[in-house]
């Protein structure tokens, strides 16, 4: 029975989370700059829809949880702290494009691959090239 196909390669799955955390890390932080730009009055909108007033405190302040939290993740600095905060927003982006998909721009399976890569990196922790080995 065969374990692995190339065992050598797993002496570099430190790399794994990593690059999930780049990766994410990139993703937020530009998902952050288009809801204060070009996207923001579409999520002006959205928030309007599901009640939550007055909207554009409630896109500023999920843009600028995705541009620190990215920021946090890109560097890896309490990585698994905003891991469980992006977590929790992609969850619920994640609702809210299944329950109406024209809200959004983005299709489910983005929102759940973003949401199933900060679950990742709860439970991987940051990886290699961290502020948090130091921390």
């Amino acid at each position: 029975m065969i374990l692995n196909t190339l065992p050598d390669l797993l002496t570099l799955s430190i790399l794994a989370p990593f690059i999930l955390r780049i990766a994410l890390g990139l993703i937020s932080i530009n998902l952050g700059r288009l809801k204060l730009t070009e996207e923001n009055e579409a999520w002006n909108k959205l928030f309007e829809t599901i009640k939550f007033n007055p909207a554009s405190h409630f896109v500023k302040g999920m843009a600028i949880i995705e541009i620190i939290g990215g920021l946090m993740i890109l560097f890896g600095a309490y990585t698994q702290i905003a891991a469980i905060a992006f977590s929790i927003l992609f969850f619920c982006e994640t609702v809210l494009e299944y329950r109406e998909e024209s809200l959004e721009k983005r299709n489910l399976s983005f929102y759940i691959l973003m949401l199933a890569i900060s679950i990742s990196l709860v439970f991987l922790g940051a990886g290699a090239f961290a502020f948090d080995s130091s921390l």
